[in-house]
């Protein structure tokens, strides 16, 4: 009930929204309103991560599941640390982020290692770190805190798109440098779908996608030589079973032979036996399959979605520019880590170097995972602070 514009418990409308508005800075509270369920939706697909990498490592918990773990805990401090961080002071830290991350794909240029024919690590304080992993964190945030400030109404202004643009191009090409060209896509796509989200227009989208049908012949003329055999073995892998074709084909063998149940724990032949290869990184979840079958496979999918979404979730959720677009960035970056592995170790797509998060083993993927689903819970968290001038269009009795 309303009486001249005061409700049942005496408070105007505008004070009730400015109340709700208001953040609560009490970090015991703010503790409190964490989405604890999905930190152990995390913990488990960690676990999960614990069990392949012991039965990687010959049944103990060195060289790989040991420190991942260490690994995990750290970061899941971490995790609940930046959960606590005020979106104000995120949108404060994000050209900071933002600069560091693309100096450090800058500096793998010049001082990183190589692996594998690539520039791809740099040693910080004697650990390898990627950086392009950091690059996709950083991206995520400078878009969100950009789209923010600029806001949904003067999205229409092609002159205000230059700007978000090519701050998703600088880590795209830089990396493409190194060469990444997997995880240049990715960061590609992330900065492709905060665009559209932010409020894009429908013809700016299609100015932009309507050149890249015609553009695949120029990109494949610049690949290298390793990134063109990985296309060619994609499409025949049979070419060269023992060389460039022989990972996919043992994947493939692996996960054929674990059937509906698996060979079992610590079992399974290709991966017991070393045949097949990178099986603590990129090919993890064929392990899995071949040890736990296709109903274990299944499982760790199901939970991979079930975080997907909760990300997609905690984003709609969100009553802030900031907020949403923080949250889908996350949980897109964490979908296309799940698609591209998976899609990878069947054979769907031509193998690259994209590990299955929180799962392979891998320290810059778990560190910077785990501080992009800090993020992601500092959008639950703050998820009722509203943006400047925000209306609130619900009724209240």
């Amino acid at each position: 009930m309303k009486r001249n514009g005061l409700n049942t418990f005496g408070f105007l409308k505008s004070d009730r929204r400015l109340l709700r508005a208001e953040p609560d800075f009490r970090p015991m509270a703010r503790l409190l309103q964490v989405n604890w369920l999905y930190v152990l939706l995390v913990c488990v697909l960690a676990g999960v991560g614990y069990i392949a990498l012991y039965s990687a490592g010959g049944g103990s918990a060195k060289p790989f599941a040991g420190p991942q773990m260490v690994r995990f805990g750290f970061g899941l401090v971490m995790m609940i640390a930046v959960s606590l961080v005020s979106p104000r002071v995120l949108r404060m830290a994000a050209v900071p982020v933002y600069l560091l991350s693309v100096t450090l794909l800058a500096l793998v240029l010049r001082m990183g290692h190589v692996g594998k024919g690539a520039e791809r690590w740099i040693n910080l304080a004697g650990m390898q770190f990627q950086p392009s992993e950091f690059a996709k964190i950083g991206l995520v945030l400078m878009l969100a805190t950009w789209f923010h400030r600029i806001g949904n109404e003067r999205m229409g202004n092609p002159l205000r798109l230059i700007p978000p643009a090519l701050l998703t191009l600088l880590p795209v090409l830089l990396v493409l440098k190194e060469p990444n060209l997997g995880t240049a896509t990715i960061i590609g796509v992330i900065g492709a779908t905060m665009f559209f989200a932010a409020g894009m227009r429908l013809w700016q989208i299609l100015l932009l996608v309507a050149p890249l049908p015609f553009m695949g012949k120029l990109i494949y003329s610049h690949l290298h030589d390793y990134q063109k055999a990985r296309i060619d073995t994609f499409l025949h892998p049979e070419h060269d079973p023992l060389g460039a074709g022989y990972n996919i084909i043992q994947s493939k063998i692996a996960l054929g032979s674990g059937g509906m149940w698996g060979e079992g724990y610590l079992h399974g032949s290709q991966g017991q036996l070393n045949f097949l290869p990178e099986k603590q990184t990129d090919f993890i979840f064929t392990m899995i399959g071949e040890e736990w079958g296709f109903v274990g496979g299944i499982a760790v999918i199901v939970l991979l979605g079930t975080l997907v979404m909760g990300g997609m979730l905690i984003a709609i959720r969100s009553r802030n520019q900031f907020g949403r677009l923080l949250g889908l960035g996350i949980a897109m970056d964490f979908f296309l880590y799940c698609a591209v592995n998976l899609s990878m170790v069947m054979g769907a797509i031509p193998v690259g170097g994209v590990p299955l998060p929180l799962i392979s083993y891998g320290g810059s993927a778990m560190l910077t995972m785990m501080f992009g689903f800090g993020l992601l819970m500092s959008a639950w968290v703050h998820r009722n602070e509203r943006d400047p001038g925000q209306e609130d269009d619900e009724d209240e009795d």
